[in-house]
């Protein structure tokens, strides 16, 4: 059981950073991401960025992903194919359906970043950081289209996650973190005393607050170097 998203991020960074990670880079998944991923790039004094992905629902069923649009430069669609044979979608419905969850895509694009582009992950240690991963869905789709933007190596990093979504994402990610696999998953908020809804604004502020305390670290000044004492 995590305090909150805070106390699980800090817990993740701790496990993370006994690792030996070459330039590692934490992504961190909206919203609920954002406050884990904070802590995270704290404790391995590394970079922190967005990875922006809206699920692209089936018709009639839209929690069921047929497809899902992750933000990038380019952006990328990424097929479940499985999902898609079975309702036997051809391109016309697909790009239809795409079509339908783009706005609000490039809606959250604007807010969270601005004129902010995703920092390159290529040749450096890409680490997909969430409040939880109970299907795996997304975390799934988005290590697939990080593949394609070659990282030396892709990290997938949360605090709980149940243990078949565990082994089932490790068939994908080079590495998985996850700090506690509980037999009876239930839902995610059972694994958090406080687990509040998150807003725009909520991400918006812990990102700005990230990124100041970044670069506040940058420019302290080392301290002064004590010169030996003079020989009496």
């Amino acid at each position: 059981m995590f305090r909150d998203r805070e106390d699980a991020g800090a817990k993740l960074g701790l496990e993370l950073s006994r690792l030996q990670l070459h330039q590692p880079i934490v992504l961190a998944l909206p919203r609920g991401g954002v406050p884990v991923a904070v802590e995270v790039a704290k404790a391995l004094h590394a970079p922190l960025d967005l990875l922006i992905v809206r699920k692209v629902g089936a018709p009639g069923n839209a929690e069921l992903a047929v497809a899902a649009i992750v933000d990038g430069d380019p952006g990328e669609v990424v097929l479940n194919r499985e999902i898609v044979e079975t309702y036997a979608l051809d391109e016309d419905a697909l790009r239809v359906l795409i079509a339908k969850e783009r706005p609000e895509l490039e809606r959250r694009r604007a807010v969270y970043r601005g004129n902010n582009k995703p920092m390159s992950i290529a040749g450096k240690t890409a680490i997909i950081v969430d409040d939880g991963a109970a299907t795996g869905t997304t975390m799934k789709i988005a290590i697939n289209a990080l593949k394609r933007r070659s990282p030396r190596e892709i990290i997938m990093a949360v605090p709980v996650s149940p243990q078949e979504t565990v082994a089932d994402l490790t068939r994908e990610a080079d590495r998985v973190v996850c700090l506690s696999q509980p037999g009876q998953f239930r839902a995610l908020s059972y694994h958090y005393l406080r687990f509040p809804q998150l807003s725009d604004s909520d991400v918006v502020s812990a990102m700005d607050e990230a990124a100041r305390s970044q670069t506040a670290g940058q420019h302290t000044p080392s301290a002064p170097v004590q010169k030996p004492p003079r020989n009496q």
